[in-house]
C-alpha cells in the first residue's frame, strides 16, 4: 500500500522507504533471525525515524536507520529475555528439494544465536552489508577498535560451531 504524501518532508520519507523497504528487511531479517520480527522491527523503527526525519541530513539517513535498527533490535532482545528462555528454540521448517540449504541456514542461524547482540550486528553489518570498520562503527554509534574486538570475537565463536567447522578454515585464518 503506497504511503500518502502530504508535504515534501513527506514525499522524501515515502521515496526513501519505497526504495529501501526490501534492504532494510533483509538487513533486520539477520538480526533478528525471523523474518515477522524482522518486518515489525523496521515498521517500528520506521515510524520512530519519520518523527524525527526533517532533522536527519539526506547524506545520513542510511547510517541513521540502521543504527536505529539495531539499537530498536538491542531494546526489543532485552525485553524478550524471558519468553526466550521459556522456549530455547523455535523449530524450523525445511523446504523439499534443498535439503543441504536448509541445513546450512540452520547452521548460520544457530551460531548467530549464540552471539551477543552487538556482536551479531557487527558481523551482519560487516560481511553481508559490505561496511568499512569505519562505517560499522558510525552506525554502532562506538569506536573502530569496538568494532574490531565485536568481530574478532564473533568470528572466534563462529569458526567454533560444530556446524561450520568445515568453513573456519576458509579465508579467515591467517599465518602469523
Amino acid at each position: 500500500m503506497p504511503v500518502p504524501v502530504t508535504s515534501d518532508r513527506d514525499a522524501d520519507f515515502a521515496g526513501f522507504v519505497d526504495a529501501r523497504w526490501s534492504r532494510l528487511v533483509r538487513f533486520a531479517h539477520l538480526l533478528t533471525g525471523d523474518f515477522h520480527d524482522a518486518e515489525d522491527l523496521v515498521q517500528t523503527t520506521l515510524v520512530k525515524v519519520c518523527a524525527r526525519w526533517r532533522h536527519i541530513p539526506a547524506a545520513e539517513a542510511d547510517t541513521y536507520v540502521r543504527g536505529a535498527l539495531v539499537n530498536n533490535h538491542r531494546s526489543r532482545v532485552r525485553k524478550r529475555r524471558v519468553a526466550q528462555l521459556l522456549t530455547p528454540f523455535v523449530p524450523h521448517r525445511a523446504v523439499r528439494g534443498h535439503a543441504d540449504a536448509v541445513e546450512t541456514r540452520i547452521a548460520v542461524g544457530e551460531a548467530l544465536d549464540m552471539l551477543s547482540v552487538r556482536q551479531r550486528a557487527t558481523v551482519v553489518l560487516r560481511f553481508w552489508e559490505d561496511m568499512t570498520e569505519q562505517q560499522t562503527a558510525l552506525v554502532l554509534g562506538c569506536s573502530t577498535s569496538t568494532v574490531k574486538v565485536h568481530t574478532r570475537r564473533a568470528l572466534a565463536v563462529l569458526r567454533a560451531h560444530p556446524a561450520l567447522a568445515v568453513y573456519a578454515s576458509v579465508g579467515g585464518e591467517r599465518d602469523e
